[in-house]
């Protein structure tokens, strides 16, 4: 493989009319998949050049997938919108990718023009359900180390940044997945996450093996089931959270569940021990987790279900563990100057390999800082044992400094979670004039309001001082990014106006 749309090719080739995408009740066959990228790849090289920028503004719909395979197979650059964000938001990035076209659903699109301050000369806009969807041969002129896809980051942890994906970062991307999440022959993979992320190199992964990948238009475990049912789910891609709301289902949706999967594939975040080991005995499948980013073209660690076993009997901290590196990527951990630093040691995790990002969209100064030293500086916090696993603490701009002491937001929450009736919490540090920050708590309760003295109680009682949160805050909810990780800019912007929820 060589380009990504040469992973469609060979599967409509091979297995022409086996399923290959099902939607909202809609199902297309490879050979159907095939024809509609080609098509919108026919459309585009009478529409605009080599290299232009091809916004796409739609919820989770065939269409999308086929644009992941059409879009580049011409040399030209998908730019997927989050369809979350503010219409001024689509603006920006439609602005920044210089995108000479818009494609996307009706609805969406006329709230971008209405509402999003386009300039005079804005870019086309084309209703994605206008589209000729069968038309001549398309072109076929993309090269390996062309950009295919340009990703805006979720923005964690301030604006977010285009990322530049060649087809050769994102085929490396699911070399390391097929190795660290084999799919088997008679595999059905189910996602719920917004196709307009990374995540969605998943459905791709499952083309490679000529698999049929199904796609929820926005998660509901019930939506979820009848997927299940209708199509035989062998492997879903959850986040904790969504784990959590499938196994409050009733016991016969849960049947449904229990008798068609073999695995659960989870990211975002760890998986707190209890949640993991009430989803083994209550779905009776294997869990795997993956590491990773937009910028390394999907995940690059993996903790296996060998390792979820070991972590449910024998060795019980490898559930903190993001994994080991799949084959082909290195992962380090540096000091603030780029050394490498020996196992144990708390740094920045750096990785390299050929699916990381060969950098930032019109952004030299960003990119030149990712990659000081020769490695990807991923902005996060981690060691690397022994054994080679992975451990994340937090993000490096989530680090609370107190009084010259570091704190790890997460440590705290670990902690927090154990009082009842927290159901979730975020740990920030907010401006402090003595201590330069101070520790704040924002807990979303789970049912009756945990009292403060409970909270503040149970972190003396494991954590050292300068760690326990002086300010706590209730909310009703955490701001989250469309995979489900916690927004803590968006929070502390919240906290610091007064309105933590």
């Amino acid at each position: 493989m060589r380009r990504l749309h040469d992973v469609l090719d060979a599967a409509a080739a091979d297995a022409p009319g086996a399923p290959a995408l099902s939607v909202d009740g809609t199902t297309w066959t490879f050979g159907e998949l095939r024809g509609r990228a080609d098509a919108l790849s026919a459309f585009l090289s009478a529409r605009c050049p080599r290299g232009a920028r091809v916004a796409l503004l739609a919820h989770n719909r065939p269409e999308y997938v086929a644009a992941y395979y059409g879009v580049p197979r011409g040399g030209r650059i998908l730019v997927p919108l989050n369809q979350r964000l503010h219409p001024r938001e689509w603006a920006d990035q439609i602005a920044r990718s210089g995108a000479e076209l818009v494609l996307g659903e009706p609805d969406l699109l006329a709230r971008l023009a209405a509402e999003g301050g386009l300039p005079p000369d804005r870019p086309s806009l084309t209703g994605i359900t206008d589209l000729p969807w069968d038309g001549p041969a398309p072109e076929s002129e993309s090269d390996p180390s062309d950009v295919a896809w340009l990703l805006f980051t979720s923005g964690t942890t301030g604006r977010p940044k285009g990322v530049r994906l060649t087809h050769g970062n994102l085929l490396a991307g699911l070399d390391a997945s097929a190795h660290g999440r084999p799919v088997r022959a008679t595999d059905v993979f189910c996602t719920p996450f917004p196709l307009c992320h990374v995540a969605g190199y998943q459905v791709m992964l499952h083309h490679l093996f000529r698999r049929h990948a199904v796609v929820l238009r926005r998660f509901t475990p019930s939506a979820l089931v009848a997927a299940a049912r209708r199509h035989g789910v062998t492997g879903l891609s959850l986040a904790p959270t969504m784990l959590e709301d499938l196994l409050a289902l009733d016991p016969a949706e849960l049947d449904v569940l229990r008798g068609t999967l073999r695995v659960v594939y989870y990211g975002s975040a760890p998986m707190p021990v209890p949640l993991l080991r009430r989803a083994a005995e209550t779905l009776g499948c294997d869990f795997n987790q993956g590491f990773g980013m937009t910028e390394l073209s999907g995940n690059a660690t993996f903790l296996s279900p060998d390792d979820h076993r070991a972590a449910l009997t024998t060795r019980p901290g490898l559930a903190a563990s993001a994994g080991r590196p799949a084959g082909g990527v290195e992962i380090a951990i540096l000091d603030e100057e780029g050394a490498l630093l020996p196992p144990g040691a708390l740094g920045e995790v750096g990785v390299r390999g050929p699916q990381v990002t060969t950098g930032y969209w019109d952004d030299p100064a960003a990119t030149a800082g990712a990659f000081a030293g020769g490695w990807f500086r991923t902005g996060d916090a981690g060691r690397v044992d022994e054994d080679g696993y992975l451990y994340l603490v937090d993000r490096l701009k989530d680090v609370i400094i107190t009084g010259g002491e570091n704190v790890s937001s997460r440590e705290v929450e670990d902690v927090l979670r154990t009082v009842p009736g927290v159901a979730e919490v975020a740990v920030v540090g907010l401006p402090d004039p003595r201590w330069g920050q101070t520790v704040c708590a924002v807990v979303v309760p789970d049912g009756a309001r945990p009292a403060e003295r409970d909270l503040i109680a149970a972190c003396r009682a494991r954590l050292a001082g300068f760690k326990t949160p002086r300010r706590i805050e209730y909310a009703d909810a955490l701001p989250r990014t469309g995979t489900g990780k916690i927004q803590k800019s968006a929070l502390r912007a919240r906290l610091r106006a007064g309105r933590p929820g």
